[in-house]
């Protein structure tokens, strides 16, 4: 009991410090995901006594990989489905196919096989890498966005992509590090088995996030009880998410799609405007909670990664995720017509990796052959993507000029 108080305590230390970093950062109007990540590295980096035990506990125990998983991505995505409205997303439905689906399997193939011929890593580590850099991150991002003004249609399509496509990434990263190489072996049978697979997950976790979105869409019509109505919303993401993994389909597109049913239909037909006000009030503070301390892990894990003779590596690494993205964006979009150039470049710039990739990174089993150049390659390219990318998006949106075209209608 003694160790887990000592534990627990260190654990509100960390937190202590990510709220304080936050608190800065907001001050100073930077994106505190950026934030947490340098002042991470820096706690990694530099010895500090009160906090190693925590440290380690945060960034080698299985619990911890396992809270990320099951605690945070439910919390992540059920918060940002709860926000999006359905009709802005219709309104930008094409955009955001198009990148959440083309886009994501283009980057995926584009660079699964680059790392596989070019970097000359095992299939397996190179395809389930691959699937970790198919997924984007929006947070720092929508927040600079925010700040700046930059036209809603931009957020909506970065908001819709990122939503789409981390349930895409997830459903990738399960068949490449547990299925491939079965059906590598099972020949064009196994592309056949692979692509029925990729629908199960896909539609099964569409179809739970239907249903249990209606069911509480429909039992939130009985009460006027925000409390409980909070309530009943965390049951609803949770409950998405675990029915769906139980049942061996996609927790993350369940949640997803239970989140986009819930906060537009449920809002609509059984939520007061108290209720709304609250119900994302609450959800703010938890994903601030759980982004905080996800980005400080970014950080923290450094130590326990070697870097040490893959410099080589890992910037090849970055320059094949940087390509990748651009090319299956501006082939995925090329088909739409009239789609400005200058919002290509902003969403492609702004395709920034973060805390899924890590969550999923940190959850390979230790037993999982080549986990350690995934998690090095992983981390490398977050960072890259959080430090350089992260902060050069803002002077990279007012060069192009999307900060003035904030209509009053838009603000």
């Amino acid at each position: 009991m003694n160790h887990f108080d000592e534990t627990f305590i260190q654990v509100l230390i960390l937190l202590a410090i990510s709220i304080g970093v936050i608190a800065v950062a907001k001050k100073v109007n930077q994106p505190y995901s950026i934030a947490l990540v340098m002042v991470g590295l820096f706690l990694g980096l530099v010895r500090v006594p009160v906090l190693e035990d925590a440290e380690v506990f945060i960034t080698q125990s299985h619990v911890f990989q396992a809270i990320i998983i099951s605690l945070f991505l439910p919390i992540l995505l059920g918060d940002a489905t709860l926000k999006l409205p359905f009709s802005h997303l219709m309104d930008q439905r094409k955009p955001v196919l198009a990148l959440a689906f083309g886009g994501t399997l283009l980057s995926f193939l584009i660079i699964g096989l680059s790392v596989y011929w070019g970097l000359g890593l095992p299939l397996i580590v190179s395809f389930t890498f691959a699937a970790l850099m198919s997924a984007t991150d929006p947070i720092s991002v929508i927040s600079i966005f925010k700040s700046l003004g930059v036209p809603k249609n931009i957020v909506t399509i970065i908001e819709g992509e990122s939503l789409f496509n981390d349930g895409i990434a997830v459903v990738l990263f399960q068949i490449s590090s547990v299925y491939l190489l079965s059906y590598m072996e099972m020949g064009w049978a196994g592309i056949g088995s692979g692509i029925l697979l990729f629908l199960k997950f896909a539609l099964g976790g569409i179809l739970i996030g239907a249903i249990m979105g209606y069911i509480f869409s429909q039992l939130i019509r009985l009460y006027d009880d925000f409390p409980l109505e909070i309530g009943f919303s965390m049951l609803l993401f949770f409950g998405s998410y675990f029915i769906s993994e139980h049942f061996e389909v996609s927790g993350v597109i369940a949640v997803a799609v239970s989140g986009l049913i819930f906060g537009n239909y449920g809002a609509r037909v059984g939520m007061s405007e108290t209720t709304k006000t609250n119900i994302n009030s609450f959800w703010d503070v938890i994903t601030l909670v759980a982004n905080s301390l996800i980005f400080l892990m970014i950080g923290l894990e450094i130590k326990n990664i070697n870097f040490s003779d893959k410099w080589g590596l890992i910037l090849a690494a970055i320059v094949i995720v940087l390509l990748g993205r651009t090319i299956a964006l501006y082939t995925s979009l090329a088909a739409l017509r009239n789609f400005p150039g200058s919002w290509k470049s902003v969403l492609n710039w702004g395709g920034l990796k973060g805390s899924l990739s890590i969550a999923l990174a940190l959850s390979l089993p230790m037993s999982f052959e080549g986990r350690q150049d995934i998690l090095v390659l992983t981390f490398s390219v977050v960072l890259f993507s959080l430090l350089v990318q992260g902060l050069s998006i803002k002077p990279l949106v007012k060069k192009l000029g999307l900060t003035q075209d904030v209509h009053p209608t838009q603000k």
